[in-house]
């Protein structure tokens, strides 16, 4: 029987509360059925993300990763982006339990965007990446239309006027104004809604290959805030952190093949979103300051 990684435990316990420890109990002997159900035999020891149980598998004598998470509402429509892109810039789903939150999955290495030194390259394999995941969206998946004009002018608004330490009225006025005009204006084209460094995988089959999407539907503009912020040791220790930004910029809208200031915009918005969630929730003040500043130099 599959052992649980006490960190995984733990951190799961922390996010999810007390609630999840039955999860946690049943997840063993949930582990060995879908091996068995589904031909796979245990390579290596399980490891784990933020959310998700990953085991190494063979599978038909292929590698691969079943893969288990915590039932979470942002997890519904992973397997459906997974299914709908198959294998097109992203890792090929071979089995799926969505009841369990379960899949199997091609396995990819270990070493991530996120690993490399050169930024520079970094940004552009991630921009080629968003390129190739932007295709036309099947039905009945999350419209972020539906996001702007429900949820985020409201959320945008009540925070400024909440927090003790709000963004520059400007700054704040520039986001509001991106939600209203471009908004309801974006594309069915299915994104991956949680593009980071970490979340794209060297391969073989292609050479980067994108895990854990959310599945969203709209601009590919979107996911560019994660790949701008990233790699934060690089723009911290930047002699102008908005020229290193705007380089970064430069290369991801060329490389995605994507309206820079289309780009800028959801970026700028997206960043105030991101700094006033943060303090709320309390990211750490370093995290807060960086973002603030990008929201300020992309405004």
């Amino acid at each position: 029987m599959i052992e649980i990684p006490d960190d995984f435990a733990s951190r799961t316990i922390d996010r999810e509360g007390e609630g999840s420890r039955t999860w946690l109990a049943s997840l063993p002997v949930l582990v060995d059925e879908l091996l068995e159900r589904w031909s796979c035999t245990p390579t290596a020891t399980a490891m784990h993300g933020q959310v998700g149980l990953v085991v190494p598998v063979l599978r038909h004598g292929d590698p691969g990763v079943l893969k288990i998470s915590h039932p979470h509402p942002g997890l519904v429509h992973e397997p459906h982006a997974l299914a709908w892109w198959g294998g097109r810039g992203a890792v090929l789903l071979h089995e799926r339990d969505d009841s369990n939150f379960a899949m199997v999955l091609e396995k990819a290495e270990q070493t991530s965007l996120a690993d490399l030194d050169d930024v520079d390259e970094a940004v552009a394999a991630a921009g080629r990446l968003v390129r190739r995941l932007a295709v036309p969206a099947p039905p009945r998946l999350p419209r972020l239309r539906d996001h702007a004009e429900q949820w985020w002018l409201d959320e945008i608004r009540e925070a400024a006027a909440e927090l003790a330490y709000p963004l520059p009225q400007r700054v704040v006025d520039a986001a509001l104004s991106t939600v209203k005009e471009l908004g309801p204006d974006q594309p069915d084209t299915l994104v991956h809604g949680d593009l980071h460094y970490a979340n794209v995988l060297r391969a073989e089959r292609e050479p980067w290959l994108a895990i854990d999407p959310k599945g969203y539907v709209g601009d590919p503009a979107y996911d560019a805030i994660k790949l701008l912020r990233g790699h934060f040791d690089d723009l911290l220790a930047a002699d102008d952190l908005k020229t290193a930004l705007l380089r970064r910029l430069d290369i991801f809208s060329e490389t995605a093949e994507l309206d820079r200031e289309r780009v800028s915009r959801w970026a700028q918005a997206r960043a105030v979103m991101s700094a006033q969630w943060g303090r709320q929730n309390g990211d750490p003040g370093w995290l807060v300051d960086i973002t603030d500043q990008i929201a300020e130099a992309l405004t």
